[in-house]
């Protein structure tokens, strides 16, 4: 799962981690990991993390509308399936993601959700996290 691979990422270079939700949530004891338990609610936790976010801040999210906050606010967003969000693909994204809405809305059955996460998944995050942290601190 990402969030394994971000905590053995965090310890290896210290870079701080804080994981936003509106449950409890688990982490290692680890000086710079952290969990922000936030009231429950529509985007409640979502609000949180860009009042939190700091220009060059990376947030892991698969939520379209929230990577399309962060890179708006100077961050970069990282699909937990390795994608990274940028200001020159998030445009498409959220017209797509709309468009699925406006179809499911209407009736039309639009295939049930993502795919379970694979170990390829799982490998494009881990890289794709690494090529950021190697860049970026």
């Amino acid at each position: 799962m990402a969030r394994e691979i971000l905590f053995r990422a965090a310890v290896r270079t210290g870079v701080a981690v804080t994981l936003v939700a509106n449950q409890p949530m688990k982490t290692p004891a680890a000086r710079n990991i952290d969990a922000l338990q936030v009231g429950g609610g529509f985007d409640v936790a979502d609000a949180e993390i860009v009042k939190r976010l700091a220009p060059g801040d990376l947030v892991i999210t698969s939520d379209i509308p929230l990577a399309a906050e962060v890179i708006e606010k100077g961050g970069h967003a990282l699909s937990p399936r390795g994608e990274m969000h940028t200001a020159e693909n998030i445009g498409a994204k959220l017209n797509m993601r709309d468009f699925m809405d406006t179809m499911r809305a209407s009736g039309v059955e639009t295939g049930g959700g993502p795919s379970a996460f694979s170990q390829r998944d799982k490998q494009a995050f881990a890289n794709s996290l690494d090529r950021f942290l190697t860049q970026h601190t």
